[in-house]
């Protein structure tokens, strides 16, 4: 019979795979090092090879020997390779890009591709399919290669830039028709040409929202990236009135009225695969309109809640809520938390043939096939409330409501999580433990809260560590009174800082994660709310129930070097 220390090895070796678990089998690595550098990949969303080399353990040179060697492949030193001089017909940029492979030659039908790990099948198939050829990789220094790769990204994004001017649609949405104004003044070639560019350079850059702003000397346009907004032209201020009419007219605005706020929508289409909504909202200030453009792109949501950043515990906790057969689980957060890709992954994984799922949103921001989604129109009467009932005709399984604004929608989303039917949906709280007061607040039953909310789950967003990351030089005591404890510090870890390279445009940081605070509602909370407990004793509760705050969520991520103590700091109010 296997020991409990053989059986935790036989666990931890299943963890490895491809480079780490080579590493291992020629004792270059030891197997919980290999384990550690595997997990902290996964946490941040990165490919082993980054972290490995982060580590410290291995230089981008030695692991290319070690997989030329390991695996019978040639080693070819990319340093000297001219960008201009790769094949362009044998596999797209895009794709060379994506799965981090360069094809340097063809054959027949042997495509031979550079790459740094050729352990990575997944990018190996992908090439496959797509060239249709019988694939010999050729191993490249990691480094080398990411240098390429970013070369070859600028060269991608000038030809599709180019391209994008000639072939970039514009779809409208369907709203009211726009007033009939001199056409002159919404279809200047120049104006139109530069705010496709704009509208791209956004999506490239995988921006958020972007923001159109006139002042009395100047005019500006921001992106927010990562949370930040960052100013990424000043346009001439002579422009400012044409590219709002021109904003307008796509948006299916009234381009006459500039006195009120107007909200649109328009559709660009990149490509027959493709298609980015954006909503636009106009605002008239001191010196001219000011327009705002949320861009959603659904395509770029990543529906893996093994991506987003929750702890082991925290994604079971809410896996299990979501799949009880009726009941609420509730999202709380800030605009811009992340909270309906929350809630979309979730829908994601109950997504099943044998399920009816339907959603209300104000506006649907995420597409996904198989379930049936509405866009709210408080103007025709279709309100929360409204799709709500007409959902308790449709024979729903699961039912997802945008946000919980009011009693009425409250009260119906809870009977409707009462009488059998699973309820998703989000609210405006600070935390976890404020829901449950937030609901008493608005007039809701303790009884009914009590009964019907099965878990909720609070989120911030904070900016993740790119690669380049560094080691921050701080002391036990700074440590301590930031706040982490004293068994935290035990040596296995060290807090990181933004360094800032030439993939993350010198910010340090590339792309976000999520921090967490995941409560179920106890038999022992229920008690407290029909007793008229506080918010200090619900949170005091889940204190002694194991339930991390925010602010120690996002600790545990300092911990792992996937974010920094000032981003934790910045994304809690604690």
């Amino acid at each position: 019979m296997a020991t409990p220390m053989l059986k935790q090895q036989a666990s931890d070796q299943t963890v490895l795979a491809g480079l780490g678990r080579a590493l291992v089998q020629h004792q270059m690595l030891r197997p919980d090092e290999a384990i550690a550098i595997q997990r902290q990949a996964d946490n941040a969303g990165t490919p082993f090879i980054d972290e490995l080399i982060v580590s410290g353990q291995f230089s981008a040179a030695q692991l290319a020997r070690f997989g030329a060697e390991a695996f019978g492949h040639p080693l070819f030193d990319l340093s000297s390779i001219n960008v201009s001089a790769l094949p362009e017909d044998l596999l797209s940029r895009k794709l060379s890009i994506d799965t981090r492979v360069v094809a340097i030659s063809r054959r027949g039908n042997k495509l031979s591709v550079a790459m740094s790990d050729p352990t990575d099948f997944q990018a190996l198939d992908r090439i496959k399919f797509s060239a249709q050829a019988t694939i010999d990789p050729i191993v490249v220094e990691h480094d080398k290669l990411l240098k390429l790769l970013e070369k070859l990204s600028h060269s991608a994004a000038a030809q599709l830039s180019e391209l994008i001017d000639e072939n970039l649609d514009i779809e409208f949405s369907d709203e009211e028709q726009v007033s009939s104004v001199d056409s002159s003044e919404v279809d200047d070639a120049p104006v139109v040409k530069f705010l496709q560019k704009v509208l791209f350079d956004a999506i490239q850059q995988g921006a958020s929202d972007i923001h159109f702003e006139p002042f009395e000397k100047f005019y500006r346009i921001r992106f927010r990236i990562d949370g930040v907004l960052q100013e990424i032209n000043q346009p001439p201020l002579a422009i400012k009135d044409k590219l709002s009419s021109r904003i307008k007219v796509i948006s299916r605005l009234d381009i006459a009225e500039k006195r009120v706020p107007q909200d649109g929508r328009m559709k660009l289409v990149l490509s027959n695969q493709r298609a980015i909504d954006f909503r636009v909202s106009t605002l008239p200030t001191l010196f001219g309109e000011k327009i705002v453009m949320r861009i959603l792109d659904s395509s770029s949501a990543k529906l893996n809640i093994e991506a987003l950043g929750y702890e082991p515990d925290q994604r079971q906790a809410i896996i299990d809520a979501i799949h009880r057969p009726f009941g609420m689980v509730l999202v709380t957060g800030p605009t811009g938390s992340g909270k309906t890709v929350s809630l979309y992954s979730c829908l994601n994984i109950l997504n099943q043939p044998g399920r009816n799922i339907a959603t209300a949103e104000d506006p649907a921001e995420i597409n996904l096939p198989g379930v049936n989604q509405v866009n709210v129109n408080d103007k025709a009467g279709l309100t929360f409330a409204a799709a709500l009932r007409a959902f308790l005709r449709q024979d729903p399984d699961v039912i997802m409501v945008g946000e919980i604004r009011d009693l009425e929608t409250a009260e119906i989303a809870i009977k409707a999580a009462q009488t059998g039917h699973l309820v998703l949906s989000t609210l405006h709280t600070n935390d976890a433990p404020s829901t449950l007061i937030r609901l008493l607040n608005m007039g809701v039953a303790p009884f009914n809260i009590a009964s019907s909310i099965n878990l909720i789950t609070a989120q911030r967003l904070t900016r993740r560590l790119c690669s380049c990351k560094q080691p921050h030089d701080l002391d036990e005591e700074a440590l301590l009174r930031a706040g982490f404890l004293e068994s935290d510090l035990d040596g296995t870890w060290a807090p990181m800082h933004a360094a800032g390279c030439d993939r993350c445009n010198g910010s340090g940081y590339k792309g976000r994660v999520g921090i967490y605070q995941v409560m179920p509602v106890s038999e022992e909370m229920q008690r407290l709310i029909l007793t008229g407990g506080n918010v200090i004793d619900i949170a005091e509760q889940a204190a002694r129930e194991g339930v991390r705050d925010l602010r120690r969520s996002g600790m545990l991520k300092v911990m792992q070097g996937v974010t920094t103590l000032e981003e934790v700091f910045g994304a809690t109010n604690e």
